[in-house]
């Protein structure tokens, strides 16, 4: 079975920076991707970046293009995998709660598409002005 386990997030002001983790195991190729979410309230689940194993790219949501990056590492001696989400001037209106996921493919704008296979427990970040 697929796992995802979430760290990172806090409280950051403006212009600042964080990074964001999410160890995926279960995988046994590379042939697998993963998406980053985030929900805020009254305007829902959002996805922001999809990384594809196959195609080995990342596409971006025009609202965090050159703002936010993803790489990913397969942890030494193990079967996990670590996907990171950095994020760069980052603004009030980044404020969510960021879930990792695994997609079932990559969609052109950024998003990932379901079915999915897992979700991260999400992790809040908080852009103060």
């Amino acid at each position: 079975d697929v796992h995802l386990v979430q760290s990172g997030g806090g409280l950051v002001q403006a212009g600042g920076s964080l990074r964001l983790s999410c160890a995926v195991s279960g995988f046994t190729t590379e042939d697998y991707s993963v998406g980053w979410f985030r929900y805020v309230p009254g305007q829902g689940r959002v996805g922001i970046t999809c990384y594809s194993g196959s195609a080995l790219s990342t596409i971006y949501a025009d609202s965090v293009k050159g703002r936010f990056f993803v790489s990913n590492e397969n942890v030494k001696n193990t079967a996990q995998k670590m996907v990171y989400l950095q994020m760069n001037n980052l603004k009030p209106e980044d404020t969510a709660v960021y879930y990792c996921a695994t997609p079932s493919y990559c969609r052109d704008d950024g998003s990932g598409s379901g079915p999915f296979g897992a979700w991260g427990q999400g992790t809040q970040v908080t852009v103060a002005s």
